[in-house]
């Protein structure tokens, strides 16, 4: 048994050997981010820290030191009898807090004592964060990208759940930042995470890829709402060859029409997310836009959404990022039924469609040999 300090180049290809991973920070520390599936265990909650803190600056560090050990104290028997009470001998724990080990160790020490296998991250959460920044910078060129590009409605976030449900390898860029990556993009009661919580995600999800097989992804901008795609995967998703996905105009309205279901129950949630586009498109049609909206006819109104700002706006950003967007083979899908879209994911993975230069469109209707 006994205690062991472990370094996180060490310990991240490790995770899954461990039976929890125990996060002694504050909820507050652990809601803006933290390791991969772990438990949040708080040495000292927000209130106590800031109590202590209080008493450290205000009356002396002695009298706070003893004031903090006995919260710790209080804090470490409740975890025991919560979480550890049932926990058979064997139980392998990974343990950390912010940097030094102090909330941590305590836990730690108390666990050592009874007789458990215990970890403890050396560096905390800081060195795991490093190790994050320093990993996205190499994983994604390892990957072989496929992005998948197409005018806004054009479902390519609902092929990618296709592609999923066929097996293939799939990065949600926009699951992960909960986030829809237009004006419109915010999803009702879903906050998006913090910076250093998606690219957590992003972390866990790269490294759980295959590097030998193809990984799709949307083909995104820079920044998801308020979230920024790391620059090294925006790099090799900008250098990949794409492919553009189709959809006539009309069945890009109703499919929009369905998927933001809330806009349409919830109106003046939608007017005020059109008072952004004034400074662009002015304040006369913005207004039109709302009337219109108010009254009912809000399919007109995503179409001109659609011709007059989105699709303008997406083929020069698609043709400044993605050098071969021109040539790009072409997905046609009819609407966005889910037998359109897993067809369409069948002949992405059973064609060639990602052969840079390939002149060819894949049309889900024609049938396959």
């Amino acid at each position: 048994m006994g205690l062991r300090r472990i370094i996180a180049t060490e310990a991240l290809p490790r995770l899954g050997e461990f039976d929890t991973l125990v996060d002694a920070r504050s909820e507050s520390e652990f809601a803006e981010d933290h390791l991969p599936g772990a438990e949040n265990w708080p040495s000292l909650n927000d209130a106590e820290r800031q109590l202590v803190g209080t008493e450290y600056t205000q009356v002396s560090p002695f009298a706070a030191r003893k004031h903090g050990a006995v919260l710790v104290a209080r804090n470490i028997a409740r975890h025991v009898e919560t979480h550890v009470a049932t926990r058979e001998r064997g139980w392998r724990p990974l343990l950390y807090c912010w940097r030094g080990g102090q909330r941590s160790g305590a836990l730690a020490s108390v666990l050592d004592q009874i007789g458990f296998s215990v970890h403890v991250l050396d560096g905390g959460y800081q060195a795991f964060r490093r190790a994050v920044i320093a990993e996205l910078q190499t994983q994604p060129g390892t990957l072989q990208l496929r992005p998948l590009c197409g005018r806004t409605g054009s479902a390519k976030s609902r092929l990618l759940l296709a592609l999923r449900e066929q097996g293939a390898q799939v990065l949600d860029l926009e699951a992960l930042a909960c986030h829809r990556g237009s004006v419109l993009g915010p999803l009702p009661g879903q906050p998006q995470p913090s910076q250093k919580a998606f690219e957590t995600q992003l972390w866990h999800a790269l490294r759980g890829f295959d590097t030998a097989r193809p990984v799709y992804v949307e083909g995104e901008s820079r920044t998801i709402g308020r979230l920024r795609v790391p620059d090294a995967l925006l790099a090799r998703l900008r250098a990949a060859p794409c492919v553009r996905v189709h959809m006539p105009l009309a069945q890009r309205v109703s499919f929009l029409l369905h998927d933001y279901a809330h806009f349409v129950t919830d109106v003046e949630s939608f007017c005020a997310r059109l008072d952004s586009l004034r400074e662009l498109r002015g304040a006369a049609l913005v207004a039109r836009w709302q009337a219109e909206a108010r009254a009912g006819r809000l399919a007109p109104v995503v179409e001109e959404l659609l011709t007059l700002h989105y699709d303008p706006n997406y083929e020069r950003s698609m043709r400044s990022h993605f050098a071969d967007f021109d040539q790009a083979p072409v997905i046609e899908l009819a609407d966005a039924a889910p037998a359109s879209l897993a067809a369409a994911a069948l002949d992405l993975e059973t064609h060639h469609a990602f052969i840079p230069g390939l002149p060819c469109t894949i049309d889900p209707s024609t049938p396959r040999t």
